[in-house]
């Protein structure tokens, strides 16, 4: 799934892309997931939207526990669970 008109993976059919100008910033919203990226030109804004897609969809590289722990997370109390059997959201 890319926004490169070089890439031989087309986005599916019916997909819609709205590009919109912010200021100093091109804002690229995928519709039907509600995903956004941003660029300071249309292209930085396609292919970041292509990458925040790629995680979207789950194509995304794992993070390393030493990534987490640089971040401030201990990787012992990262779990992964579904939004809807979280406490925060009753």
């Amino acid at each position: 799934m890319s926004t490169d008109p070089t890439s031989a993976d087309d986005l599916p059919t019916g997909t819609t892309i709205t590009l919109t100008r912010e200021d100093e910033w091109w804002v690229a919203k995928e519709e039907e997931t509600g995903v956004v990226s941003q660029g300071k030109s249309r292209q930085g804004a396609l292919n970041n939207l292509d990458e925040a897609l790629q995680g979207y969809h789950g194509e995304g590289e794992p993070t390393s526990e030493d990534e987490l722990r640089e971040l401030g997370i201990d990787p012992e109390q990262n779990t992964f669970g579904l939004l809807n059997d979280s406490e925060i959201f009753d």
